[in-house]
């Protein structure tokens, strides 16, 4: 008698359930409490709780009374075993609805329950539950710490077995999991990865079998459970998911589409492109066409949207557009590839000529953008994709990307100077790459390209008048930092250590070219500051030989040029970075026993052998620019006699046979030892007193037998 009808049932529903609440306050027991609750929870479910009311519930009665009600296993005479656990999930929904408590601790505490609660048997008395446990979940994962409690409570594996098991609701597992996926990827995939590799497997054999729309929608549902991680090529269940993918793929795109069909396609591609390369499409006469047609419609796509006059007005055409850019990054990469390639040559001169006009597309793009469209994320994956085909492809689109240099310059210059969040777009850092760019590095893929161009008379120019060196200078500057400060991590950081060899790689172009430059300009004054005090502390870390070879080479390539500045006069700097130099140099080469003979052959030191390929060169021009800098720095020859450099190297000479030394070596040997010989009477006697006269004379050194010669 003291709970009157709801309001399904009369018409004052709200002072009803102020009633309620009022009678929750006040109960003098259980039963009416739970009388009470009954009809609160008939309101929450009908849907007739403002946030108002919502509030009052949970002030009058807390998280204490759901609590009990979860944990209570004795339900009223009459009622489903269930009972007061479904008030409890009821009135914890109700609660979630509001984003403050549903982030509270009592509500994440509860995640164990919720999980279940869907890993239950559900009859249809007990959809109610699985729904409020979706409501739950939903709003916690919409909270600040919801989603890693989630994690690492075990909804993952809960939600994938709800889905797999296809019970009610199943659907709201799929999209909790892509939520999830969107905000804490790797942590998924690093606890859960067998779980949501099954939820794979169903959603790639679905795929392949579907013969109606639900191809297409799965096409949007898929890349979210495509990991960056190296689970899908690890195991066979993997292995099996990207054929059953790649063939429901290849039988999607050989149809004929609309464009609505077509685009969440080539997204789908373009986010197995990012896990796997290209190593889900099969070798042979089909997958070559396939991927010769995917880089195709990439291509197609991009001419087509870019060259309208407002080419990105239609919802969702960045997404797709910069889908198709990793598609056609794929395409250059596979057309460069001459280990066991995927397409045969008349494909990728075919696609070379496509590609070129698709990047044609993108440059003309790029020359319309305005100022103030500078900070979105797709002028960003524009110029990625841009800087990728200008690190390949060097002869064709000249005309016009020198052109374009001035923007690009002055678009890497705003960004690395603003650290703009331009890559925040998930798809804007689609293709996988090792170490973690900065958002607004747009230098890094620049770079090689810039390489490329420094090396040619008309884009160096434009490069110098725009500024570039100062900036590369500042990049340098501050990769070098971000190294020195990770240099005792144990994770390579390989993407800023090949920043760092690139930028080298731009200086020493621009060193050989425009050493006028080089003298006038302060930036290469503040550049060998840098140089200086990097190579010492760079040189004992054996795994950044690579780096420590260019930091080395360019150091000495720039000392020939600045010899007359105050920081090479004999400074602790200068001193020691020539000390490092020497060492770099001096350390590159051992004798080692002659399987076919008694003697000794000259080769490269162990811990050189697998960076050698990388590094010959530049300790070759190294040795050269060394050898021009002892003339100019007359404390040079006491540091080479220091380090103890002479005496090593001309005992090598004498112990190995001459025939193992081959001529640029001979050369490199003899450039050093005749300019130290000239340089310094202390260093001759030292080369007399190993017998150089002898051995000088086996290796057809000329010059220094006629230098040690002379009086």
């Amino acid at each position: 008698p003291r709970f009157p009808a709801m309001a399904s049932d009369s018409g004052d529903g709200h002072a009803t359930l102020k009633r309620c609440l009022g009678v929750l306050r006040d109960a003098r027991n259980d039963s009416e409490q739970f009388a009470a609750l009954l009809l609160v929870t008939k309101a929450v479910r009908a849907g007739e709780v403002d946030a108002k009311t919502r509030r009052q519930i949970f002030d009058a009665i807390g998280f204490t009374f759901p609590s009990r009600l979860l944990l209570s296993r004795q339900p009223p005479a009459g009622c489903p075993p269930h009972t007061f656990r479904a008030l409890g999930l009821t009135l914890l929904a109700c609660f979630c609805t509001d984003p403050e408590l549903a982030g509270h601790s009592q509500i994440l505490n509860k995640i164990p329950t919720f999980n279940d609660v869907l890993l239950s048997p559900c009859d249809p008395d007990s959809t109610s539950m699985v729904d409020d446990v979706y409501q739950c979940l939903s709003a916690v994962l919409a909270t600040a710490r919801g989603p890693r409690e989630l994690v690492t409570k075990g909804t993952v594996s809960a939600l994938c077995q709800a889905y797999l098991n296809g019970g009610h609701g199943s659907d709201r597992a799929l999209t909790l999991l892509m939520g999830l996926l969107a905000i804490a990827e790797a942590k998924c995939w690093q606890r859960d990865a067998p779980r949501l590799l099954a939820v794979l497997s169903k959603l790639s054999g679905d795929f392949l079998k579907a013969e109606d729309m639900t191809k297409f929608e799965l096409c949007e549902v898929l890349p979210h459970f495509i990991p960056l991680a190296p689970p899908l090529t690890e195991n066979s269940q993997g292995s099996e998911c990207l054929s059953r993918l790649y063939k429901g793929l290849a039988d999607v795109l050989g149809s004929k589409l609309s464009q609505s069909q077509r685009d969440p396609a080539l997204k789908l591609a373009a986010s197995l492109v990012q896990a796997c390369g290209a190593e889900w499409i099969p070798a042979g006469s089909a997958g070559s066409k396939f991927l010769a047609l995917l880089v195709n419609l990439a291509c197609v796509e991009v001419r087509l949207t870019l060259e309208e006059p407002d080419p990105l007005e239609a919802e969702g055409k960045k997404e797709v557009l910069t889908a198709c850019y990793v598609l056609m990054e794929m395409g250059i990469q596979e057309c460069l590839r001459e280990e066991n390639p995927l397409l045969e040559n008349v494909q990728k001169m075919q696609l070379l000529r496509i590609m070129e006009e698709a990047f044609g597309a993108v440059i003309f793009y790029l020359r319309q953008v305005k100022q103030e469209e500078l900070q979105d994320p797709f002028i960003f994956a524009s110029v990625r994709v841009l800087g990728a085909w200008m690190a390949e492809e060097t002869s064709s689109l000249k005309q016009e990307i020198c052109e374009l240099l001035p923007f690009l310059v002055d678009y890497a210059r705003k960004l690395f100077k603003e650290g703009s969040p331009a890559a925040s777009l998930p798809q804007a850092e689609l293709v996988s790459t090792e170490g973690s760019a900065l958002p607004q590095d747009a230098l890094r893929f620049l770079l090689p390209g810039f390489c490329h161009l420094t090396a040619e008379d008309k884009p160096r120019d434009i490069l110098i008048s725009e500024g570039a060196p100062a900036l590369l200078c500042e990049y340098f500057l501050q990769q070098w930092e971000v190294l020195a400060s990770e240099s005792t991590a144990s994770t390579p950081l390989t993407s800023i250590e090949m920043s760092l060899q690139t930028t080298c790689e731009v200086f020493l172009n621009l060193v050989v070219t425009a050493p006028d430059l080089v003298r006038r300009d302060k930036t290469f004054s503040s550049l060998m500051d840098v140089l200086l005090k990097s190579l010492p502390l760079l040189l004992p870390q054996k795994h950044h030989l690579v780096l420590a070879a260019n930091i080395a080479t360019l150091g000495l390539m720039m000392a020939r040029i600045l010899a007359g500045s105050a920081a090479l006069q004999g400074t602790p700097s200068a001193k020691e970075f020539f000390g490092a130099a020497i060492r770099f140099l001096s350390q590159a080469h051992t004798a080692q026993a002659e399987p076919s003979s008694d003697g000794l052959a000259l080769a490269v030191s162990p811990a050189y052998v697998s960076a050698w390929a990388d590094i010959r060169e530049l300790w070759l021009l190294g040795m050269q620019a060394l050898a021009g800098c002892i003339p100019l720095l007359p404390w040079l020859p006491h540091a080479a006699l220091q380090a103890r450099w002479l005496q090593g190297l001309s005992q090598l000479l004498a112990r190995v046979t001459p025939v193992s030394v081959d001529l640029e070596l001979v050369t490199a040997f003899q450039a050093v030892l005749v300019e130290l010989a000239r340089a310094s009477e202390q260093c001759r006697d030292v080369i007399l007193s190993h017998h150089a006269t002898e051995w000088a004379n086996l290796y057809g050194m000329a010059a220094l037998e006629q230098c040690l010669a002379e009086q």
